[in-house]
This record gives C-alpha cells, sequence and structure tokens, in this order.
C-alpha cells in the first residue's frame, strides 16, 4: 500500500520538444500530447533555455540545425549548468545524416540521436524509459541527501548528548566515543579508539578472556546486559560510577552500542539518605525500617503481577554467650562479617536486613514456589555454621531461620515479619540450626520437595531414567500400528517412581532440558532397529513437555537426529497436551508449521481434558487425537464419559484424523470401541510399556482371541 501511495504522489514529469519549424512541432505535438507527461513545445534554443531554467524539466527531444542557436550549442550549455547537467537529451534530425554530426550530438551528452523519419512508437517507448530513468535518479539524488542530513542529525545527536556513548566492536575494542564520553573520563576522543572496553573497567574487575566476558555472551545472544553498580578509570587517576548499558547493534554491524550513565551524583545523594534513613549503621545493611519500605514497595508490585515472595527471620545461634566471651567490639566484626557471608547467598536483587542485635532477616522475591524459600534458608545456615575465628579464639555459630510466604502466612509487611518472627522460634525450639514454615504443611511440602528435586539431579547424572514401549494396536486387524514411547524412573532406594510424580517436577525445574536430547536419541534409535528388525514403517510416539515443546531448537534437534540415524520422519509422531498447545497460539502455528514441514506426524495427548478442545482446534495442523484414559475408563458407567468419547471420535472422522483410545484395560471397553468406529487403542489389555528386549519379542500381529500374556504395571503415560 505505501510503494502505491508513493507512486501515485509522483508529480507529472515534463517533456520539452526544441524545433524552429512550427509544422513539425505541430506533428510532435499530435504525436506526444497523450503521454504520461506534460508537453512543451518551443521554437528555439533560447526559448528552450528559459524553459529548463523555470521549469523541471525530465527529457528534451532537440532539433539539431536551428537558427541563432543550433541544437549542439543548446546541448553544450545545459550540460554547463548544474540544474540542466543531467537532464536527458534525445537529438532529432531530418539532414544531419553524416556519421560526424551523430558523434558530435553524443559528444555533446545526448543519450540518443534519432533520425527523421522516425517510428513513433519506438521513440515514445525511449522517451518512457528515460523519463523513468530521470525520475529514478532525481528520487535516488533527494534519498541521497536525505541521508546526508540524517546522518549530520545523528552526528550532532551523538556529539552533544550528555550520556557516555561507545560503539564496541566483536573483538572488545572501542571503534566510537562521543565526547561526552572522553570528558566523563578525562581524555580526548582520539585516545578512546582501538582501547579495550574491559581495560576501561575500574569495578567489577574482569579478568577473563574478552569472549568469556559477560558483555560479549549477552551480544552473541542478541541480549542487552546491564550494569548497574560499575565504574571506570579516569586518565591520571580515580574512578567515576556508572550505569552502564551494552546493545548489540544490527548483526551486519558487527558491534555493540556501550551508553554509560553517570552515577556520581545519584549515589552520594542515595548513600546520604540510606545512612541516614534505611540503613544499619554497624553492617550496611538495611535497617527495621528500610526493610519494611522494601517489603511494603514489593507487596505492592506483587498485588498488581500476581508473584510470589517469602519473609527469612534468621536468629544467631550462641551469639550472646560469644559476644559475652570476646567483647562487644569483636562482636560487632562478627556481625559484619556475618551480614557479608549472608549477602552472597542471595540474589542480588533480594533484600537483606539488620532487624536488630543479632536477628536478620531477607525478601525473596520472584518465587514460582513457596519451598523454594527453604533452599535459600538451608543456604543461609550452611553459610553461618562454619568455624570463625577472631582475636585468636576459635568458635562456632549457629542460625534457626523462620519462613512466612505471601499470600498464604500474612497479607501485609508487619503481619509477614511477625509470622516469620514466630516461625523462627518454631525452629529454636525443634533444637536449633533448623528452618520452619509458619505453615506446618509447608514444612511437609518443602521437605518433600528438595528431597525428591535432589533425588531427580542423582537419577539424571547416574543415569537411572529409562525409555519403555507401549504398543498402539489397530482394533479391526489387531496390526501393530507402533509404540508409544514412556519415561520411567527405577529409584535406588525407593523403587518405581509413579510418572505422574516425578514429571511434573521435572518440568517445573526445567530438569527436562537434560533428559530431553537423550529421550529424543533413545527413543528415534529404537524405532531405527524395529525398522531393521521388521521392515515395516512402525510410529513411534514421542511426549513433548510444554517446556520442551516451546525450545526454539526442537525441530532442529529432531532433524538432527533423523538423519544421524537415518529414519523416515513419518515414522516419528510428536505428542503434546493442549497446555502445551495454548501458552501461545502465535508461536504454537509456527513451531507446528516448522514440525509438519520436517515431515513428522503432530498428535494432542490427553485430548479432551484441556480448556481449548474444540474452540482452537481449527488453528492447528494435526495428525491424531489420542482420548483422555479417564474417559476410556469410565465410559461403560459414565454415559456423559461414553458422549465425550463418542464426540471425539465423531470429530476425529470429520476432520480426518486418527483417534488413538489410551488406557483400555477390559474386553467390554474394546469392544465398545470397536463398535463405535475407533481405529486404535493402546493400554493394558495389549501391553504395558514394555522394555526394548520384550518390544522384539511383540507380534506385529495380534490374535484378539489370545493376547500375549504379559505382566506389568498399568497403562499409566
Amino acid at each position: 500500500m505505501g510503494q502505491v501511495q508513493a507512486h501515485s504522489s509522483r508529480k507529472t514529469q515534463i517533456l520539452l520538444v526544441v524545433d524552429d519549424r512550427p509544422e513539425n512541432l505541430e506533428a510532435m505535438q499530435a504525436l506526444f500530447e497523450d503521454g504520461d507527461w506534460q508537453l512543451r513545445c518551443v521554437e528555439s534554443g533560447e526559448a528552450a533555455l528559459r524553459c529548463l531554467l523555470e521549469e523541471d524539466v525530465g527529457l528534451v527531444l532537440l532539433d539539431v540545425q536551428m537558427p541563432h542557436m543550433d541544437g549542439f550549442e543548446v546541448a553544450r550549455l545545459m550540460r554547463g549548468n548544474p540544474r540542466t547537467r543531467f537532464v536527458p537529451i534525445i537529438f532529432v534530425s531530418a539532414i544531419a545524416q553524416t556519421q560526424d554530426a551523430v558523434l558530435q550530438g553524443y559528444s555533446t551528452g545526448a543519450v540518443d540521436f534519432v533520425l527523421k523519419p522516425f517510428d513513433p512508437s519506438v521513440l515514445r517507448h525511449k522517451i518512457n524509459s528515460l523519463l523513468e530513468f530521470e525520475r529514478n535518479r532525481s528520487e535516488l539524488l533527494q534519498l541521497t541527501q536525505q541521508l546526508d542530513k540524517a546522518r549530520a542529525f545523528n552526528a550532532s545527536v551523538l556529539d552533544n548528548a550528555a550520556e557516555g556513548i561507545m560503539v564496541v566492536g566483536e573483538d572488545g575494542h572501542i571503534q566510537f566515543a562521543n565526547p561526552a564520553m572522553a570528558q566523563m573520563l578525562g581524555c580526548a576522543v582520539a585516545e578512546l579508539q582501538g582501547r579495550e572496553l574491559l581495560g576501561l573497567l575500574h569495578s567489577p574487575q574482569i579478568d577473563c578472556d574478552w569472549r568469556l566476558s559477560e558483555f560479549y555472551r549477552h551480544w552473541r545472544r542478541s541480549e542487552t546486559y546491564r550494569l548497574h553498580d560499575a565504574s571506570l578509570h579516569i586518565e591520571g587517576g580515580g574512578s567515576v560510577p556508572v550505569a552502564l548499558s551494552c546493545s548489540p547493534l544490527p548483526s551486519l554491524q558487527h558491534a555493540m552500542v556501550v551508553i554509560a550513565l553517570d552515577q556520581s551524583a545519584e549515589r552520594h545523594l542515595r548513600a546520604q539518605l540510606q545512612s541516614q534513613a534505611v540503613t544499619d549503621a554497624l553492617t550496611g545493611l538495611l535497617n527495621r525500617h528500610g526493610f519494611q519500605q522494601a517489603l511494603g514497595r514489593a507487596l505492592a508490585r506483587i498485588e498488581r503481577s500476581g508473584e510470589r515472595l517469602a519473609v527469612l527471620y534468621l536468629d544467631l545461634d550462641g551469639f550472646k554467650r560469644i559476644n559475652d566471651s570476646i567483647g562487644h567490639d569483636a562482636g560487632d566484626l562478627l556481625l559484619q562479617h556475618v551480614g557479608e557471608q549472608l549477602k552472597s547467598c542471595l540474589r542480588p536483587y533480594d533484600s537483606l536486613a539488620r532487624i536488630g542485635g543479632d536477628e536478620f532477616a531477607a525478601l525473596l522475591e520472584n518465587l514460582e514456589h513457596p519451598e523454594d524459600a527453604a533452599k535459600v534458608a538451608e543456604k543461609l545456615i550452611e553459610q553461618v555454621s562454619v568455624r570463625h575465628r577472631l582475636d585468636g579464639v576459635d568458635f562456632t555459630l549457629g542460625a534457626s531461620v523462620g519462613i512466612a510466604s505471601f499470600p498464604e502466612c500474612g497479607q501485609t509487611a508487619e503481619g509477614l515479619l511477625r509470622a516469620a518472627d514466630m516461625a523462627m522460634y518454631e525452629a529454636k525450639g525443634a533444637g536449633r540450626q533448623q528452618y520452619r514454615f509458619f505453615s506446618p504443611e509447608m514444612n511437609g511440602r518443602a521437605r518433600s520437595r528438595l528431597m525428591l528435586e535432589e533425588s531427580l539431579r542423582s537419577a539424571i547424572e547416574q543415569d537411572d531414567f529409562r525409555l519403555v514401549y507401549q504398543p498402539q494396536v489397530y482394533l479391526d486387524s489387531g496390526r501393530l500400528r507402533g509404540v508409544e514411547a514412556l519415561l520411567r524412573w527405577q529409584h535406588r532406594v525407593a523403587g518405581t517412581v509413579a510418572p505422574g510424580v516425578f514429571i511434573p517436577l521435572l518440568e517445573e525445574t526445567r530438569l527436562i532440558n537434560h533428559l530431553g536430547e537423550w529421550i529424543f536419541r533413545a527413543g528415534i534409535s529404537q524405532a531405527r532397529h524395529l525398522a531393521d528388525l521388521h521392515g515395516q514403517q512402525l510410529v513411534l510416539s514421542l511426549n513433548v513437555s510444554p517446556v520442551q515443546f516451546g525450545m526454539p531448537q526442537l525441530v532442529e534437534d529432531l532433524r538432527r537426529l533423523l538423519d544421524a540415524y537415518q529414519l523416515n520422519p513419518a515414522q516419528l509422531e510428536v505428542e503434546v497436551t493442549e497446555s502445551a498447545l495454548m501458552q501461545d497460539l502465535q508461536t504454537t502455528q509456527e513451531q507446528l508449521r516448522q514440525l509438519r514441514a520436517l515431515g513428522v506426524k503432530i498428535a494432542i495427548d490427553d485430548f479432551g481434558t484441556g480448556y481449548s478442545s474444540l474452540a482452537y482446534l481449527r488453528h492447528f495442523e494435526l495428525d491424531t487425537l489420542k482420548i483422555d484414559r479417564l474417559f476410556i475408563a469410565n465410559m461403560l458407567e459414565s454415559p456423559r464419559d461414553a458422549a465425550v468419547v463418542s464426540t471425539i471420535l465423531d470429530l476425529g472422522r470429520n476432520l480426518n484424523l486418527e483417534v488413538i483410545a489410551e488406557g483400555v484395560e477390559t474386553e467390554a471397553q474394546r469392544q465398545w470401541l470397536v463398535e463405535h468406529g475407533c481405529a486404535i487403542m493402546q493400554g493394558f489389555l495389549v501391553a504395558p510399556g514394555l522394555s526394548a528386549e520384550q518390544l522384539e519379542q511383540f507380534p506385529l500381529q495380534l490374535d484378539w482371541n489370545q493376547l500375549p500374556c504379559l505382566d506389568g504395571p498399568s497403562s499409566e503415560g
């Protein structure tokens, strides 16, 4: 639309015809007055020059022999004037038939020499082409002028900007610096060019190679990197506090722009205010008032965002005894040291305060689960409970921590602090050097979750996971369609752990990313083995979690493994849940499009249990619907569940999708599915999840009267 509007707004160009014979002008006017131009006709070279100086002429048709001033002279004068230097000229002559005349015409700057009589259609075509060329040249000239103005404007902005601005190449060397940057560092602009950016940093001190620095790593990820508390060396000694913002320039530039904001005045004022109002004079941490302010601001933010936070209340065990033994001055040094230890355990945006005496409080924001605060509490206790040495005396401290989470344990700053304080006394009463939640239920959940998460990490490191394969069979013929790969965990102490217990935690902690590559590789390798063993195109179904489905490299990882094992993409079926599809509709559609282009099948797992089932099904290109096992389990007793299953079967037929019934465990269920037109089933009636060795013995064709006798767990996924 923009191109059309730009074209339609172009000014009509002027075609100037110059000939001293009126009859020739009349003939030319008759031939060319109906073109996409404004026609001007003059009878002399002098008149032509006046017209050229008064109007923007796009092309001149110029006669050669004219009284007073011939065409060659007009052309020479045009080429000598900056206004008309580039206007195209076509000489039109009836008598200048010699080669010398033609060459003279070209030497004066003509673009063509047309001899009369001429073909009007050919000349009209030349006129159109040259006018278009002149229009493009004129527009290019305007764009060049605009670009020059923009460059001058940008240079002026950079030169007059109050913030320091640098352009740093991918090698870490400064390519450009503006005057404000040089003034901030007390040197000349030329002295900054070519220097290493890391060499300018006074703090934080970065001793690693440039390509290992956060500046370079963020640039490679096309992300902005910010250092809010940095300082730069000043020429001649000293440093200036700055806030740095480093953003990647367009990829072709191979560089980044670094903006430095002088924080001298702001930091000085902030330090004064904090020391007077919100800072503990001994440790430099927040005091009680400052902590309550920080907690109040966090609660105000959470009311808008719905995030979670927790307050940790920490009391040092045995501090009074140590303080009385070594004196108050040494005790103050110990409190300062403990404050530094606690601060090192927290994230930069967490808040830490000394509430009074030997009591500290920490504010943890952006928590996914309240139980995550237990990890921090354990770290704080471990950090404090080490051997200390002051004035030649060795001693050991301990710590008790109380935890209160929002909104379960309180709605206000005072309420959360009070709840955390009460929980801390519960921890002391339980034997010290422990943590306690204000809610007893949370204590159990936190311990269970931490133990399970730690066990999961150990299981990944020790290769305790395995894949089993549950057959999928055509109900009419008993022929094997393929298998679904299912993840299993055999805990070394507790035994088999149910997938419904460990898989959600794998996804929440994103540990599934550590297993994803192994699951894909093991499953595709097994599918390749089955193809070699049976010579048939059996389908392998792989479950992809919402975390994996959202990863941008999913399709590329699958393509690489399919190529490595030479497996036909049509033999791979990717199973995703409705919740995964509905996280981001636009991203989902693009991911499905790429999977479709790869050639793999796409199935919705547990269909019918999500909120999106029918409303958004039309947005997705799919191959298979899998009916959730809960509907199958209850359909013989529940008319509602039976109606859901029947509706999904009808939906699959109408949309030309395969439908697989999961969790079929009885012959009665199978018969009902056959009667209602279900094509494929999987479940304990046929087989549980089979090991790779058992799968090799599984028949390609089942006899429904003689099903394989396979012992194993129920068919949960």
